[in-house]
């Protein structure tokens, strides 16, 4: 079989704060021999998503925390390069979970065959995880009514843009929130929201609160902080708010300072009877993973849904790319394109 040099880029220090070049570390190696039943793939895209600030920390959330020294996680569409199982043929595109190498070896329990996708990148955006936690947490906690107020935060992100776009197909009326001018433009033209709003606008709240006349009825949340206090007050009774993350508190090593919140919270909730609901996407591909795709995949076709990507070349720049996400310096879903 014919030896590839393998790169990898490992989990080198737990990030004090918001992560650095330094936590990470490329290391240079030899792909394994695939063994009967498994394959050897080659990555061409890797997913960059918020949840893997997470996994990098030492205590345990809802997965277990990555070992320093290992392989930084993520899902891959790879092609099969070497197979000595019979599901798979070498050549054939597939969705898995690879993580940051640019080789791996799987016994297929974790591939998803692609097919003649268009573009294969898709299957780790729109068609793949962050477009499932879109069309769930939207679906099935936010449950949109037409004509109610549905406001998204992240709005230009690879789940909001989604968020939003399934809003707007249901009748809602949509109001996102985006990190800059540049952003809003997008989503109001080419996403097709009804409004958005900055958040870096020293107005924000304000400007919140007019573009929601009537209030809100749906929040996605997908970022916490200032974006949620200005949300809070505006939600009416019975609103519905899927928790999908809270990214700008990823980075905090203790509370914040401040008064207490948590009462006004607890009354907000309680008051307006509003239902708040996290939700790990993980949890629902057994039930729903196929109605997302039937449903995803019809309106991706028929183009009520698109997404932009943000493309970083070279698995070398993956640490970079992460850290822009954090900080959110990206425009789009965040796609390494490791290979062509």
């Amino acid at each position: 079989m014919t030896q590839y040099a393998n790169r990898s880029i490992v989990l080198a220090a737990r990030p004090q704060g918001a992560p650095t070049p330094q936590d990470f570390r490329l290391q240079q190696g030899t792909a394994p021999e695939p063994a009967e039943g498994q394959v050897l793939l080659r990555t061409l895209y890797l997913s960059l998503d918020p949840y893997m600030r997470g996994r990098m920390n030492e205590g345990a959330a809802y997965a277990p925390p990555l070992a320093l020294g290992s392989v930084m996680v993520g899902g891959t569409v790879s092609r099969v390069v070497a197979s000595r199982h019979p599901r798979f043929r070498e050549g054939e595109l597939v969705l898995g979970a690879s993580g940051w190498q640019d080789y791996a070896l799987s016994d297929g329990a974790d591939l998803t065959p692609l097919g003649d996708i268009a573009r294969p990148s898709y299957a780790l955006s729109v068609l793949g995880m962050p477009g499932f936690a879109a069309y769930h947490g939207l679906l099935h906690i936010g449950q949109p009514r037409a004509g109610e107020t549905v406001v998204v935060g992240a709005a230009s992100g690879a789940v909001g843009a989604v968020v939003g776009q399934i809003a707007r197909i249901k009748g809602a009326r949509v109001v996102g929130i985006a990190g800059g001018a540049d952003k809003c433009a997008y989503v109001v033209d080419e996403l097709g929201f009804d409004a958005c709003v900055d958040r870096n606008d020293p107005r924000f709240a304000a400007l919140l609160a007019a573009a929601c006349p009537d209030g809100i009825d749906v929040y996605f949340e997908n970022v916490g902080g200032a974006v949620f206090d200005a949300v809070l007050p505006l939600l009416n009774d019975n609103a519905r708010v899927p928790v999908c993350g809270f990214i700008a508190h990823y980075n905090e090593r203790e509370l914040p300072p401040g008064p207490n919140r948590v009462p006004l919270l607890m009354a907000t909730l309680l008051n307006k009877r509003v239902r708040m609901q996290g939700f790990i996407i993980l949890d629902h591909y057994a039930d729903g993973y196929a109605a997302f795709q039937r449903d995803m995949g019809a309106w991706v076709a028929e183009g009520s849904v698109k997404l932009r990507e943000d493309l970083t070349d070279g698995l070398e720049h993956a640490p970079r790319a992460l850290i822009g996400l954090l900080e959110g310096r990206n425009f789009g879903k965040v796609v390494v394109r490791v290979a062509e």
